[in-house]
């Protein structure tokens, strides 16, 4: 059983101080906080005065080269890089050892402990501190030797909140200019001082009474602090929004749906304001390429989700991944991935960058892997398709105003995209392949909406060009909504319905290494349980992530072999950190499951390495 806040390094009756900083009621004195007896604090994390008070080191304004140098000691921006590869060059921990990895200690956070989060952040690691965000948008900045918390934040989010999707979460921070910042669920962008959790500044965003929320981490790059908005069933209008880092000042924004007069905004209807509900949410970090000045992101289905009947045309720039001018948010390029989407095939999974040689030339690669179980592989200078993605005929339904035609990738799907005639019982509409269009009939699709790659960061591996994807195998069904009104700020605005089908009706993990210079299946592995978690790859040939039923796992990344796996407790759908300190290599992860959807439910950060001495949890036991 779990005593106390911390098990492993100083026991499991430690106390804990902290300073606690709730909202932006600023502390009128400074912080302190006194070191348990018998604890060291390592130079990364240096000691003032007698009572061993911490001094935490405060970030600098990291330069490009700072934020594209493999992470190593630090990990300092949400995907690793402004590449969003999730790749470490560490090997200390490789295929031959890490079967001797155990935990170092585990720290409860003490936040979102209700039924309704569940944490999905990825830890950032700045000299020596872990700073993480729980569900509830509570910060805390956590040392690496000991596990002690130095200080935390409070956010107090309104517990009236109704306008989030899902679950409520968080994914991350970002980090800069002796800051931590956080995108709130109240459509809030936070800054907190670095040293102490104190708040500097706030901004509103937007308000979540309007559908608006924030559920990824913010990117913070050259002085400027970028971030998306969540909210795509509820109306919005999909945006996302630069600000100054120093004092939140907003630089510029770009609405991910095109007013009048701006390019894009012809594919959709003229004679209506549909393009106001057109929602088109940013539900990731952006990735950026400084050497072209060129910031990439992918954006969510546009509004309503499934009637498309009332929005006529491709309804840019939804289920797009898109380029800007980083400093001005000027619009570059984009793709679009599925046009007049009405299956809800959003693109939330972060863009990827890399170099890829093709041909014999070195191309600029991006890379998205999609709901549709695609991986889109672009240019990165142009937006063109680096190894071919053909449009192809599908299947029409005037009354839903269909796109007459598809962007087909060339190359393998990593889920299935179509229901096998015998498993259907000859009652299939086109064999319930990926674009079947529907109406008032209830039609069966695969993949579904829940299915393909969804938010769950993948990662890639530059020596073999490989990329990891977490992703679901789904089957629904979908019908519209017969009499569509537009809905009132904040309500819902789905335009339909959909469902689980007694095919298949629960959601199959999958996991898949896919090709990049090729865009071909390398190995797949499925699980009984949807795969609901972001991945991270080493140079000592592993690739983590976690499972629904507690289990942290270390696969082959060759061959997706399970080398190792460690049960949290709780589930882990937080995507794992590696980094280095004094000549050891660590890997922290969230295990904080939510139980509105039936996975195992706790608010422990885990920290690994092959000197620690923490067992599994024994959940036979705990059930007893």
């Amino acid at each position: 059983m779990k005593k106390g806040r911390v098990r492993g390094v100083l026991g499991c009756s430690l106390a804990l101080g902290w300073a606690v900083f709730t909202g932006l009621n600023l502390p009128s004195s400074g912080f302190g906080f006194s070191a348990p007896q018998g604890s060291t604090a390592t130079e990364a994390v240096p000691v003032d005065g007698e009572k061993g008070e911490l001094r935490v080191p405060l970030a600098p304004a990291f330069s490009a080269r700072q934020l594209t140098a493999l992470p190593e000691e630090n990990w300092i921006t949400n995907g690793g890089t402004l590449f969003n590869q999730r790749y470490s060059p560490l090997s200390q921990i490789s295929r031959s050892n890490v079967a001797g990895l155990k935990g170092v200690w585990e720290v409860h956070l003490e936040s979102a402990t209700q039924g309704r989060y569940r944490g999905e952040a990825q830890p950032l690691v700045y000299q020596g501190v872990i700073y993480v965000i729980s569900a509830a948008d509570d910060v805390l900045a956590i040392e690496v030797k000991s596990g002690r918390v130095i200080w935390k934040y409070e956010a107090h989010l309104d517990p009236e909140i109704n306008t989030v999707c899902c679950v409520w979460t968080s994914r991350g921070v970002a980090l800069g200019e002796g800051k931590v910042y956080v995108g709130q669920l109240d459509g809030r962008l936070v800054a907190l001082d670095q040293g102490t959790g104190e708040p500097l500044w706030s901004i509103q965003v937007e308000k979540w009474q309007e559908g608006y929320t924030i559920t990824s981490a913010p990117l913070y790059y050259n002085g400027l602090v970028i971030t998306g908005i969540s909210g795509g069933e509820f109306g919005i209008r999909g945006q996302i929004t630069a600000y100054n880092a120093q004092n939140g000042q907003k630089v510029w924004r770009f609405y991910t749906v095109p007013g009048p007069g701006e390019l894009g905004h012809e594919t959709w209807p003229q004679d209506s304001e549909i393009w106001k509900k057109g929602a088109a949410p940013v539900w990731q970090t952006p990735a950026v390429d400084p050497s072209l000045g060129l910031l990439y992101f992918s954006t969510g289905n546009p509004g309503p989700d499934y009637h498309g009947g009332i929005r006529a045309g491709d309804n840019l720039f939804a289920t797009s991944i898109v380029a800007l001018e980083a400093e001005t948010g000027k619009y570059r390029w984009h793709f679009q991935e599925v046009h007049h989407d009405l299956w809800d095939y959003d693109a939330p999974n972060p863009v990827v960058l890399f170099d890829l040689e093709i041909d014999g030339v070195m191309r600029k690669a991006a890379a998205q892997a999609g709901k549709t179980g695609w991986v889109y592989i672009l240019d990165r200078i142009t937006g063109e398709p680096l190894l071919g993605i053909e449009e192809r005929p599908v299947p029409q339904e005037p009354r839903q105003k269909t796109s007459p035609t598809q962007p087909y990738p060339l190359g393998d799907a990593f889920v299935p995209q179509s229901i096998p005639e015998e498993l259907g019982g000859g009652k299939l509409v086109n064999q319930g392949r990926i674009f079947t269009p529907f109406w008032d009939e209830e039609v069966l699709v695969r993949p579904g909406n829940r299915g393909g790659a969804n938010w769950p960061p993948s990662s890639y591996d530059p020596s073999s060009h490989y990329l990891y994807v977490c992703a679901s195998d789904t089957i629904r069904h979908f019908i519209v909504e017969a009499d569509l009104t537009l809905p009132s700020l904040g309500e819902r605005f789905r335009g339909g319905m959909f469902g689980s089908s007694d095919l298949q009706p629960e959601n199959r993990g999958i996991v898949a290494a896919m090709d990049m210079s090729s865009n071909r299946l390398v190995w797949r592995q499925e699980w009984k349980e949807a795969c609901y978690a972001g991945s991270v790859v080493t140079a000592g040939g592993l690739l983590f992530l976690g499972k629904k039923d507690g289990n942290f796992v270390a696969l082959d990344s060759r061959n997706g072999a399970t080398l190792w796996q460690f049960q949290t407790e709780a589930e882990v759908s937080g995507t794992a950190t590696v980094f280095q300190q004094d000549g050891q290599e660590y890997i922290v992860v969230l295990s904080a499951g939510a139980r509105v959807d039936g996975s195992g439910h706790g608010d422990s950060l885990w920290l690994f390495s092959l000197s620690g001495t923490l067992d599994p949890v024994d959940v036979t036991e705990l059930t007893r």
